[in-house]
């Protein structure tokens, strides 16, 4: 495909998501109907969809429309690409610019670093001086980073596993498992050390989350909201703990037990009914439900997707999942909550209000990582009584 194709293919893309298809189900629909695309050509059609879902709203005024036409327009004058080169008309490109597709200025500051216009507000009131970086990053791609299984091997083992592997990666400082994949991201579920054990794929936050939390042999952990159950495997990593993970979406932890074998850990998978049977556990970790504005770079649908209204009832959905956990925990055991945002009203607003509520627990630690230090914006407390 030439790259005026790719912006063409891209357009069709961005229109189906637009008219409310899944971004995910859009790339693959596409894909299926052109077998003449190429892996690389894949690979650069979804980097331009992404790329227009993290800058919706700037690219829409630099292109002069909400279309897939308009956000490609809009692209390309950002990226500074002369449009007579991708636009011309020709057999499989995009038909040649119009004088009614002139960009416009930006009408503001939410406008221009690609936040909805409700929320900036709280954006501004949760980040203070640095919501406008934060904002910055979650326009661009964000990093590979991958956590070195300490099970199997260390550091040095990782990164040279890796490069045997053609895959390049630095350590990276919010972690002590941490690296930072530089090159060769593409490659790395078909590496020798990913399919070892070696490195599983999770951001540098989410592990430092882990890290944060005073582990040492003989503890219960419970890692209730496991997802797909990374956080899981990082506990389990430490040498002689019991580790447990619930979701309420059974599916979601479908393939832990696979995953947990390529790692040489041990986790034990318990179902809602097991899990409020089996305490007390030293430690309960609750990667609570929530707007997702930390991964926002990875799933950008998401960010235009969140209404006041959500946000309302996942601080609501947060507070409630503290009360019910609470009795899980053993007396001088941890409640560890953590969410993947950056926005107050999910962080502290909800910790703040579960002391209010419950007088004998007290905070022992808190802390944000935010997209604009190189992480995925996470926030995690740690609760004890």
């Amino acid at each position: 495909m030439t790259p005026a194709a790719r912006v063409q293919a891209s357009i069709e893309i961005l229109d189906d998501i637009l008219a409310g298809v899944p971004a995910e189900k859009a790339l693959t629909g596409w894909a299926r109907r052109s077998r003449y695309a190429g892996s690389k050509d894949r690979a650069a059609v979804r980097d331009h969809v992404f790329a227009a879902l993290r800058c919706q709203r700037s690219y829409a005024a630099l292109g002069g429309s909400q279309t897939g036409r308009g956000l490609m327009i809009g692209a390309q004058r950002a990226a500074g690409t002369d449009l007579n080169a991708v636009f011309t008309g020709d057999r499989h490109a995009p038909a040649t610019v119009s004088g009614d597709e002139e960009g416009r200025a930006f009408a503001g500051d939410a406008e221009q670093y690609d936040i909805p216009e409700w929320l900036w507000p709280r954006f501004q009131m949760s980040l203070g001086d640095q919501a406008i970086p934060v904002a910055q990053a979650l326009q661009n791609r964000a990093p590979v980073h991958l956590r070195v299984n300490l099970i199997k091997t260390d550091i040095a083992g990782a990164i040279a596993a890796l490069e045997a592997d053609g895959i390049q990666a630095q350590v990276h400082p919010a972690c002590d498992t941490a690296l930072e994949v530089s090159e060769g991201a593409r490659m790395i579920a078909q590496s020798s050390a990913y399919a070892n054990g070696l490195v599983e794929l999770q951001d540098a936050a989410s592990q430092a989350v882990v890290a944060a939390l005073e582990l040492h042999p003989g503890l219960r952990v419970l890692d209730y909201c496991a997802g797909g159950g990374g956080k899981s495997l990082a506990l389990a990593a430490h040498p002689g703990l019991e580790v447990f993970a619930h979701d309420v979406n059974a599916a979601r932890l479908r393939d832990l037990p696979v995953r947990a074998g390529r790692a040489g850990a041990k986790v034990t998978v318990l179902t809602t009914d097991e899990a409020t049977r089996q305490p007390p556990f030293d430690v309960v970790l609750v990667d609570a439900p929530c707007s997702g504005s930390g991964s926002w770079r990875r799933a950008p649908a998401g960010k235009w997707a969140l209404t006041e209204a959500r946000l309302q009832e996942l601080t609501t959905i947060q507070f409630n999942i503290l009360n019910q956990l609470s009795p899980l925990v053993a007396p001088g055991g941890v409640l560890a909550y953590a969410t993947c945002s950056m926005l107050a009203d999910e962080n502290g607003a909800v910790v703040d209000g579960f002391l209010h509520s419950n007088t004998d627990w007290r905070e022992s630690f808190r802390k944000t990582w935010l997209v604009s230090h190189g992480t995925d914006g996470f926030f995690t407390a740690h609760l004890t009584r």
